[in-house]
């Protein structure tokens, strides 16, 4: 092989193919680095470099083929990693689902290789890498944030929902800019590491994204508070054997019974928490009414059931009174694939004989619903709710918060995966919708993690681990205005597109310049 510049006539000897599956062994190692970032291990500051190996093997590919081919091996690392919990689910099939997944990222390791090795040409051109290459990772997250190819499970941004800054960040731009101003310090110090004569514009951009988040904490304070609610939390924890569903129930309703005489506004169960559906089991719904005579205060559970009046399985939130279920119900829209449906059955129906996926699909709801739940004030309390898989999308989040609802209820299970990360991660969600919307969030599940966010982010209480089955109340504040991400909605994700568009222009302009 001869190099094409015309340089040189000397012969350059192709990689060995040692070298190929070494350099593709190490690509997939540094894919899998930000995962430690994300609870369980929650190593937040580790984010801020956890793309750095990554970018340096980018900018050594020795063209854009074999850029796009470390982009692509270093997505399959990323997803794996994050999503290593679902093995006991999938099996085999998660490492056909990561290699398709990872392809978003051929394109971006492509970016990436493009806009570091240029960057070594001028300070410019350095300070427009820490925008490139931050914006072609965003449009990767949004490609991937689609339901239908897992949704936004582990955006490099959610890594940073204890960080205080980072979330005012998020108030601002929702996760999505604080993906961008991960990316971007990761860039930065890859720039710092890898080519001296640009490290100027890298500590420039280091030092701006430091004062974007100063600027964030300084002037703006989240919507000041205007009323308190008292919700209750029940978890009931693990219930095996047989006659599961009746038994959970029956734990449910003792530590329900159990919050008489504490004043609380709301009970929440988790997802699943009612095997059957009320109106075919009036027995139930009973029940359920006398509890929230027993507690003074409406219950919102979550049926997992055939329904009676519509064909199909749905999962619905439901909120009951004193006097039976409200009519209040919201149906579950967003379907976890494989966990509840498999897509494209009739091709990937095999699915099911060598893993846990859905045996019968669910159906879906039409649209959002926002609850009133009565409260012992006299006023009002409105309530959003989710279910599970839901509160890892910002949008779903965001419309509840914009159509007037002053409290978020994210009703989970993740029994399945009791002694992965998973339990930690999905709670840690609740944490950016919080901040993002400017709304407490309650995270209710049956096994673990249950925790409750405020307005800002800020854990409210202790969360319900793993290991316990209890019924707790939290205090929440309920805020009076809302954020600029409620207002202005996803901004940062047309501002990365910008940013790729305009460089593409330049791009073209340069290779068609006289």
């Amino acid at each position: 092989m001869r190099l094409p510049t015309g340089e040189s006539d000397v012969a350059v000897r192709p990689p060995s193919r040692r070298w190929r599956w070494g350099r593709g062994a190490a690509a997939v190692a540094a894919g899998a680095l930000p995962a430690l970032a994300f609870p369980a291990p929650s190593l937040w500051w580790w984010a801020y470099g956890a793309l750095v190996p990554w970018l340096l093997l980018l900018r050594t590919a020795p063209d854009g083929r074999r850029a796009a081919l470390d982009g692509w091996l270093g997505g399959a690392g990323f997803v794996l990693a994050v999503h290593h919990w679902l093995v006991p689910s999938l099996h085999v099939f998660i490492l056909v689902l990561a290699a398709l997944l990872a392809l978003l990222w051929a394109p971006w390791g492509l970016l990436a290789w493009w806009a570091l090795r240029r960057a070594e040409r001028s300070p410019g051109r350095a300070v427009a890498a820490c925008a490139v290459v931050p914006s072609g990772w965003l449009m990767v997250e949004t490609v991937r944030s689609w339901e239908g190819l897992g949704g936004p499970w582990g955006l490099l941004g959610a890594s940073q929902w204890e960080v205080p800054p980072a979330l005012r960040v998020a108030a601002f731009g929702g996760v999505w800019l604080v993906t961008l101003l991960v990316v971007a310090v990761n860039t930065a110090v890859a720039l710092l590491v890898a080519v001296p004569s640009v490290r100027g514009p890298a500590v420039a951009a280091l030092a701006g994204g430091a004062l974007a988040v100063g600027a964030a904490w300084t002037w703006w304070e989240p919507p000041a508070q205007v009323g308190r609610a008292r919700i209750a939390v029940v978890q009931p924890g693990v219930v095996d054997g047989p006659g599961g569903p009746e038994r959970r129930f029956a734990r449910e309703e003792a530590l329900t019974r159990s919050l008489a005489g504490r004043d609380v506004d709301l009970v929440v169960w988790g997802e699943s928490s009612v095997g059957a559906d009320l109106a075919a089991r009036p027995d139930l719904a009973a029940r359920l009414a006398a509890l929230s005579r027993d507690v003074d205060a409406e219950l919102l559970v979550n049926v997992d059931a055939r329904r009676s009046d519509l064909p199909g399985i749905y999962k619905s939130s439901v909120l009951v009174g004193p006097d039976g279920p409200t009519g209040d119900r919201y149906d579950k829209m967003r379907l976890v694939p494989f966990g509840e449906y498999v897509p494209l059955r009739s091709v990937l129906g095999w699915v099911t004989s060598v893993g846990r996926a859905a045996d019968e699909d669910r159906r879906r709801g039409a649209e959002q619903v926002v609850m009133t739940v009565g409260t012992g004030s006299g006023r009002g309390l409105a309530v959003g709710p989710l279910v599970c898989f839901e509160s890892a999308f910002p949008d779903m989040s965001r419309r509840l918060a914009h159509a007037g609802a002053e409290v978020l209820v994210a009703q989970s299970a993740t029994s399945t995966f009791q002694e992965s990360w998973a339990p930690e991660q999905h709670a840690s969600l609740a944490a950016l919708r919080a901040a993002e919307t400017g709304r407490p969030v309650v995270h209710a599940t049956l096994t673990g993690v249950s925790a409750v966010y405020g307005p800002d982010g800020a854990r409210i209480g202790a969360p319900l681990g793993t290991d316990r089955g209890a019924a707790a109340v939290y205090d929440v504040s309920l805020p009076g205005g809302t954020t600029p991400y409620v207002r202005f909605g996803d901004w940062p994700l047309w501002a990365a597109g910008a940013v790729l568009a305009a460089a593409a222009l330049g791009a073209v302009r340069r290779r068609t310049a006289p």
